[in-house]
Protein backbone atom coordinates (compact mmCIF):
# COMPACT_ATOMS: atom_id res chain seq x y z
CA UNK A 1 0.00 0.00 0.00
CA UNK A 2 1.51 3.32 -1.09
CA UNK A 3 0.91 6.73 0.36
CA UNK A 4 2.38 10.16 0.96
CA UNK A 5 4.67 10.52 3.97
CA UNK A 6 4.30 13.90 5.62
CA UNK A 7 7.26 15.61 7.25
CA UNK A 8 6.77 16.95 10.81
CA UNK A 9 6.22 20.51 9.61
CA UNK A 10 3.62 19.36 7.09
CA UNK A 11 1.81 17.37 9.75
CA UNK A 12 1.59 20.43 11.98
CA UNK A 13 0.35 22.57 9.09
CA UNK A 14 -2.31 20.02 8.15
CA UNK A 15 -3.47 19.74 11.75
CA UNK A 16 -3.71 23.51 12.21
CA UNK A 17 -5.42 24.33 8.91
CA UNK A 18 -8.94 25.58 9.62
CA UNK A 19 -11.84 23.80 7.93
CA UNK A 20 -13.07 25.19 4.63
CA UNK A 21 -16.73 24.64 5.54
CA UNK A 22 -18.79 24.48 8.71
CA UNK A 23 -22.16 22.75 8.88
CA UNK A 24 -24.99 24.54 10.68
CA UNK A 25 -26.05 23.13 14.05
CA UNK A 26 -29.02 20.78 14.02
CA UNK A 27 -30.94 23.21 16.20
CA UNK A 28 -30.21 26.13 13.85
CA UNK A 29 -33.82 27.22 13.43
CA UNK A 30 -34.53 26.96 17.15
CA UNK A 31 -31.53 29.20 17.80
CA UNK A 32 -32.80 31.69 15.22
CA UNK A 33 -36.27 31.66 16.75
CA UNK A 34 -34.89 32.26 20.22
CA UNK A 35 -32.64 35.07 19.02
CA UNK A 36 -35.42 36.77 17.03
CA UNK A 37 -37.69 36.67 20.07
CA UNK A 38 -34.99 38.30 22.19
CA UNK A 39 -34.17 40.93 19.58
CA UNK A 40 -37.86 41.82 19.26
CA UNK A 41 -37.86 43.33 22.75
CA UNK A 42 -38.28 47.11 22.41
CA UNK A 43 -37.50 46.87 18.67
CA UNK A 44 -39.37 49.08 16.15
CA UNK A 45 -40.07 45.95 14.07
CA UNK A 46 -41.04 43.80 17.05
CA UNK A 47 -44.14 42.29 15.44
CA UNK A 48 -42.22 41.37 12.30
CA UNK A 49 -39.38 39.77 14.26
CA UNK A 50 -41.84 37.78 16.39
CA UNK A 51 -43.62 36.59 13.25
CA UNK A 52 -40.32 35.30 11.88
CA UNK A 53 -39.52 33.69 15.22
CA UNK A 54 -42.65 31.60 14.69
CA UNK A 55 -41.57 30.86 11.12
CA UNK A 56 -38.23 29.54 12.40
CA UNK A 57 -39.88 27.54 15.16
CA UNK A 58 -41.95 25.69 12.53
CA UNK A 59 -38.78 25.12 10.49
CA UNK A 60 -37.17 23.42 13.48
CA UNK A 61 -40.22 21.23 14.09
CA UNK A 62 -40.04 19.86 10.55
CA UNK A 63 -36.25 19.54 10.57
CA UNK A 64 -36.54 17.40 13.70
CA UNK A 65 -39.28 15.24 12.15
CA UNK A 66 -39.04 15.53 8.35
CA UNK A 67 -41.63 13.95 6.07
CA UNK A 68 -40.74 10.87 4.05
CA UNK A 69 -39.06 11.88 0.82
CA UNK A 70 -36.74 10.52 -1.84
CA UNK A 71 -33.10 10.46 -0.67
CA UNK A 72 -30.35 12.40 -2.39
CA UNK A 73 -28.97 10.68 -5.47
CA UNK A 74 -25.55 9.37 -4.32
CA UNK A 75 -24.27 9.07 -7.90
CA UNK A 76 -25.11 12.71 -8.60
CA UNK A 77 -23.49 13.78 -5.35
CA UNK A 78 -20.28 11.90 -6.17
CA UNK A 79 -20.11 13.45 -9.63
CA UNK A 80 -20.63 16.92 -8.20
CA UNK A 81 -17.79 16.46 -5.72
CA UNK A 82 -15.59 15.00 -8.47
CA UNK A 83 -16.09 18.00 -10.76
CA UNK A 84 -16.10 20.67 -8.01
CA UNK A 85 -19.77 21.46 -8.53
CA UNK A 86 -22.27 22.19 -5.72
CA UNK A 87 -23.94 18.88 -4.77
CA UNK A 88 -27.16 20.68 -3.82
CA UNK A 89 -27.28 23.00 -6.83
CA UNK A 90 -30.26 25.24 -6.13
CA UNK A 91 -30.99 26.15 -9.74
CA UNK A 92 -31.49 22.45 -10.53
CA UNK A 93 -33.11 21.02 -7.41
CA UNK A 94 -35.63 23.84 -7.10
CA UNK A 95 -37.13 22.82 -10.45
CA UNK A 96 -37.26 19.12 -9.58
CA UNK A 97 -39.60 19.68 -6.69
CA UNK A 98 -38.25 17.28 -4.06
CA UNK A 99 -38.55 20.18 -1.61
CA UNK A 100 -42.34 20.41 -1.96
CA UNK A 101 -43.14 17.83 0.79
CA UNK A 102 -41.09 19.95 3.20
CA UNK A 103 -43.11 23.00 2.21
CA UNK A 104 -46.35 21.16 3.00
CA UNK A 105 -44.91 19.94 6.28
CA UNK A 106 -43.86 23.48 7.18
CA UNK A 107 -47.33 24.82 6.34
CA UNK A 108 -48.83 22.23 8.69
CA UNK A 109 -46.38 23.09 11.47
CA UNK A 110 -46.63 26.88 11.24
CA UNK A 111 -49.00 28.52 13.69
CA UNK A 112 -50.60 31.30 11.64
CA UNK A 113 -51.03 34.46 13.71
CA UNK A 114 -54.24 36.48 13.74
CA UNK A 115 -53.11 38.78 10.96
CA UNK A 116 -55.16 39.09 7.78
CA UNK A 117 -52.19 39.63 5.45
CA UNK A 118 -50.31 36.64 6.87
CA UNK A 119 -53.44 34.46 6.72
CA UNK A 120 -53.98 35.42 3.07
CA UNK A 121 -50.33 34.80 2.11
CA UNK A 122 -50.17 31.38 3.77
CA UNK A 123 -53.51 30.41 2.21
CA UNK A 124 -52.29 31.49 -1.24
CA UNK A 125 -49.17 29.37 -0.84
CA UNK A 126 -51.20 26.43 0.46
CA UNK A 127 -53.66 26.51 -2.46
CA UNK A 128 -51.05 26.91 -5.23
CA UNK A 129 -50.30 23.85 -7.35
CA UNK A 130 -46.80 22.40 -7.67
CA UNK A 131 -46.10 24.20 -10.95
CA UNK A 132 -46.92 27.60 -9.48
CA UNK A 133 -44.93 26.87 -6.34
CA UNK A 134 -41.90 25.90 -8.41
CA UNK A 135 -42.21 29.03 -10.55
CA UNK A 136 -42.32 31.23 -7.46
CA UNK A 137 -39.39 29.36 -5.92
CA UNK A 138 -37.28 29.71 -9.08
CA UNK A 139 -37.97 33.46 -9.04
CA UNK A 140 -37.04 33.74 -5.37
CA UNK A 141 -33.84 31.71 -5.68
CA UNK A 142 -32.73 33.80 -8.66
CA UNK A 143 -33.56 37.11 -7.00
CA UNK A 144 -36.43 37.98 -9.35
CA UNK A 145 -38.65 39.37 -6.60
CA UNK A 146 -41.01 41.08 -9.06
CA UNK A 147 -42.09 37.64 -10.29
CA UNK A 148 -43.77 36.54 -7.06
CA UNK A 149 -46.09 38.16 -4.51
CA UNK A 150 -43.91 39.91 -1.91
CA UNK A 151 -46.07 38.63 0.96
CA UNK A 152 -45.10 35.04 0.09
CA UNK A 153 -41.35 35.59 0.35
CA UNK A 154 -40.72 34.81 4.05
CA UNK A 155 -42.93 31.71 3.99
CA UNK A 156 -41.70 30.26 0.72
CA UNK A 157 -38.15 31.23 1.68
CA UNK A 158 -38.53 29.41 4.99
CA UNK A 159 -39.56 26.20 3.22
CA UNK A 160 -36.62 26.42 0.83
CA UNK A 161 -34.16 27.04 3.67
CA UNK A 162 -35.64 24.10 5.53
CA UNK A 163 -35.30 21.72 2.56
CA UNK A 164 -31.73 22.66 1.68
CA UNK A 165 -30.56 22.61 5.30
CA UNK A 166 -32.19 19.20 5.73
CA UNK A 167 -30.27 17.90 2.70
CA UNK A 168 -27.02 19.60 3.71
CA UNK A 169 -27.00 17.87 7.08
CA UNK A 170 -27.09 14.52 5.26
CA UNK A 171 -23.90 15.24 3.30
CA UNK A 172 -20.34 14.24 4.03
CA UNK A 173 -18.33 17.29 2.98
CA UNK A 174 -14.92 15.67 3.39
CA UNK A 175 -14.60 15.41 -0.40
CA UNK A 176 -15.51 19.04 -1.00
CA UNK A 177 -12.66 20.85 -2.72
CA UNK A 178 -11.63 24.22 -1.41
CA UNK A 179 -11.43 26.94 -4.04
CA UNK A 180 -9.93 30.38 -3.64
CA UNK A 181 -12.31 33.33 -3.97
CA UNK A 182 -15.42 31.16 -3.55
CA UNK A 183 -18.09 33.88 -3.65
CA UNK A 184 -21.05 31.48 -3.90
CA UNK A 185 -21.92 28.61 -1.57
CA UNK A 186 -19.84 25.54 -2.48
CA UNK A 187 -22.71 23.26 -1.43
CA UNK A 188 -25.71 24.79 -3.22
CA UNK A 189 -24.43 27.71 -5.31
CA UNK A 190 -26.54 30.34 -3.54
CA UNK A 191 -25.07 33.72 -2.56
CA UNK A 192 -24.07 34.51 1.02
CA UNK A 193 -26.50 36.22 3.38
CA UNK A 194 -23.80 37.62 5.66
CA UNK A 195 -20.32 37.03 6.99
CA UNK A 196 -19.40 35.80 10.46
CA UNK A 197 -16.12 36.71 12.15
CA UNK A 198 -15.25 33.85 14.52
CA UNK A 199 -13.60 34.53 17.88
CA UNK A 200 -12.64 31.24 19.49
CA UNK A 201 -10.06 28.49 19.16
CA UNK A 202 -8.71 27.50 15.78
CA UNK A 203 -11.19 29.76 13.97
CA UNK A 204 -10.39 32.91 15.94
CA UNK A 205 -10.33 35.93 13.64
CA UNK A 206 -11.43 34.02 10.53
CA UNK A 207 -14.33 35.06 8.36
CA UNK A 208 -16.89 32.58 7.11
CA UNK A 209 -19.63 33.46 4.66
CA UNK A 210 -23.08 32.15 5.58
CA UNK A 211 -25.23 30.74 2.77
CA UNK A 212 -28.60 32.40 2.35
CA UNK A 213 -30.21 29.07 1.45
CA UNK A 214 -28.64 26.02 3.10
CA UNK A 215 -26.81 27.87 5.94
CA UNK A 216 -23.46 26.25 5.14
CA UNK A 217 -20.49 28.41 6.14
CA UNK A 218 -17.36 28.59 4.02
CA UNK A 219 -14.06 30.33 4.65
CA UNK A 220 -13.42 33.57 2.78
CA UNK A 221 -10.48 35.85 3.52
CA UNK A 222 -11.13 39.14 5.25
CA UNK A 223 -10.57 42.59 3.74
CA UNK A 224 -11.82 41.44 0.35
CA UNK A 225 -15.21 42.19 -1.19
CA UNK A 226 -17.19 38.96 -1.37
CA UNK A 227 -19.01 40.21 -4.46
CA UNK A 228 -16.38 41.71 -6.80
CA UNK A 229 -13.27 40.48 -4.92
CA UNK A 230 -11.81 43.98 -4.67
CA UNK A 231 -9.48 44.84 -1.77
CA UNK A 232 -9.42 48.59 -2.38
CA UNK A 233 -10.57 51.01 0.33
CA UNK A 234 -13.21 48.80 1.89
CA UNK A 235 -15.17 50.64 4.56
CA UNK A 236 -16.83 49.17 7.66
CA UNK A 237 -20.00 50.98 8.67
CA UNK A 238 -22.04 50.47 11.83
CA UNK A 239 -24.01 52.30 14.49
CA UNK A 240 -22.02 53.16 17.59
CA UNK A 241 -23.11 51.21 20.62
CA UNK A 242 -25.17 48.67 18.65
CA UNK A 243 -25.49 45.41 20.65
CA UNK A 244 -25.94 43.28 17.53
CA UNK A 245 -22.25 42.95 16.63
CA UNK A 246 -23.01 43.93 13.01
CA UNK A 247 -20.78 45.97 10.70
CA UNK A 248 -21.31 46.36 6.97
CA UNK A 249 -18.33 45.81 4.69
CA UNK A 250 -18.93 48.39 1.95
CA UNK A 251 -17.03 48.27 -1.34
CA UNK A 252 -16.51 51.45 -3.41
CA UNK A 253 -15.57 49.38 -6.48
CA UNK A 254 -18.97 47.67 -6.96
CA UNK A 255 -21.01 49.87 -4.57
CA UNK A 256 -22.15 46.73 -2.79
CA UNK A 257 -21.97 45.67 0.84
CA UNK A 258 -22.21 42.60 3.03
CA UNK A 259 -23.04 42.63 6.72
CA UNK A 260 -20.53 41.00 9.05
CA UNK A 261 -21.44 39.54 12.44
CA UNK A 262 -18.55 39.90 14.90
CA UNK A 263 -19.06 37.19 17.50
CA UNK A 264 -16.50 38.84 19.77
CA UNK A 265 -18.97 41.73 20.09
CA UNK A 266 -22.10 39.55 20.24
CA UNK A 267 -21.13 36.03 21.42
CA UNK A 268 -24.73 34.78 21.25
CA UNK A 269 -25.32 36.39 17.86
CA UNK A 270 -26.76 34.62 14.82
CA UNK A 271 -26.42 35.98 11.31
CA UNK A 272 -29.99 35.82 9.95
CA UNK A 273 -31.60 37.31 13.03
CA UNK A 274 -28.89 39.95 13.36
CA UNK A 275 -29.42 40.92 9.74
CA UNK A 276 -33.18 41.32 10.18
CA UNK A 277 -32.72 43.34 13.37
CA UNK A 278 -30.41 45.85 11.65
CA UNK A 279 -32.49 46.93 8.65
CA UNK A 280 -31.88 50.54 9.73
CA UNK A 281 -28.26 50.00 8.70
CA UNK A 282 -29.47 48.96 5.23
CA UNK A 283 -31.38 52.24 4.97
CA UNK A 284 -28.27 54.21 5.93
CA UNK A 285 -26.18 52.39 3.33
CA UNK A 286 -28.81 52.92 0.64
CA UNK A 287 -28.77 56.65 1.39
CA UNK A 288 -25.00 56.58 0.84
CA UNK A 289 -25.37 54.93 -2.56
CA UNK A 290 -24.57 51.33 -1.64
CA UNK A 291 -26.58 48.38 -2.92
CA UNK A 292 -27.41 45.30 -0.90
CA UNK A 293 -25.93 42.25 -2.64
CA UNK A 294 -26.93 39.62 -0.08
CA UNK A 295 -30.41 38.06 -0.04
CA UNK A 296 -32.24 37.14 3.12
CA UNK A 297 -34.94 34.67 2.13
CA UNK A 298 -37.18 35.77 4.99
CA UNK A 299 -37.18 39.37 3.74
CA UNK A 300 -38.77 40.80 0.61
CA UNK A 301 -36.88 43.88 -0.62
CA UNK A 302 -39.08 46.92 -0.11
CA UNK A 303 -41.55 45.01 2.04
CA UNK A 304 -42.68 47.19 4.94
CA UNK A 305 -44.51 44.51 6.87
Amino acid sequence: MSGTILEPGQIEAAASKPPFTNLPPRDLFALRSERLTKLAEDHPLADYLRLLAGVCQAQQQVLDNPPASAPLDPARTRECFKHAMPPLAADTLVREGAWLPLLDAWLDAFTVPDNLSVIAAVDQLRRADSGQRKAWAVALISGQYDSLPPALVPFLGAALQLAWTHWLLQLDLSDLREREDQTLCPCCGAPPMAGVIRHRGQLNGLRYLVCSLCACEWHYVRLKCSHCRSTKKLDYLHFEGSPNGIKAEACPECNGYLKQLYLELAPDGESLSADLATLDLDLLLADQGYNRQAPNLLLAPGNEE
